[in-house]
């Protein structure tokens, strides 16, 4: 499973990595479209993230979706994301994590990176650094930081999957997130888009 060193011992394979894009949540705060889909840098909001994660070469994708055969399932299935559905968006981002979670488990994954599809500015590299930095010991939850909070992209140990299916409403994960080790990247790669206003300059 493992090959390279990285801080905390040794890096996890990308192919022992279910990586989970949360592509289902609302966009009330953007208007009447869908933010995922608006465009920026001549490609929808939500190829951006996708996209990061192809380049990582995990051993699955998950994209959780409003539905099936929707824009944006029909957006990430080409780049090799199998659509898991979330049609409740009003029990929040915690539904949809579990649900990706639970796919992943079905498959043999030693862990799941789980990524917000309106953080478009995340590079490969710090998917890469999440990884290096993980270890099912002692680093079994590895988050992002801007030097203040702890957020995705993380990366869970699959001990944990079983706590990731049991959140409620939109704290998924956090609880979890309070003890991560971190990896640090700038407050503008760990944006994400919420109103039509975040994308002006980008």
């Amino acid at each position: 499973m493992a090959a390279e060193t990285g801080e905390a011992g040794t890096m996890i394979e990308a192919r022992d990595v279910c990586a989970i894009l949360l592509a289902a949540g609302g966009s009330r705060r953007f208007g009447d479209a869908d933010k995922l889909l608006a465009p920026l840098a001549g490609m929808p909001m939500v190829v951006h993230a996708a996209a990061r994660i192809a380049d990582l070469a995990p051993g699955r994708r998950i994209a959780v979706c409003p539905s099936a055969d929707g824009l944006l399932a029909r957006h990430l299935a080409p780049l090799g994301f199998e659509i898991a559905v979330n049609t409740d968006e009003a029990a929040g981002l915690s539904r949809s994590l579990a649900l990706g979670i639970a796919e992943a488990a079905r498959g043999p994954a030693a862990a799941a990176l789980v990524m917000l599809a309106d953080m478009p500015f995340v590079t490969t590299a710090h998917l890469q650094a999440l990884r290096a930095r993980f270890d099912p010991a002692d680093a079994p939850v590895v988050a992002s930081s801007d030097g203040h909070t702890a957020m995705p992209p993380a990366l869970f140990a699959r001990s944990l999957f079983d706590r990731l299916q049991a959140g409620t409403g939109d704290r998924g994960g956090k609880a979890l997130l309070a003890k991560a080790a971190l990896v640090g990247a700038s407050p503008a790669e760990l944006a994400d888009i919420d109103r039509p206003g975040d994308m002006a300059g980008r």
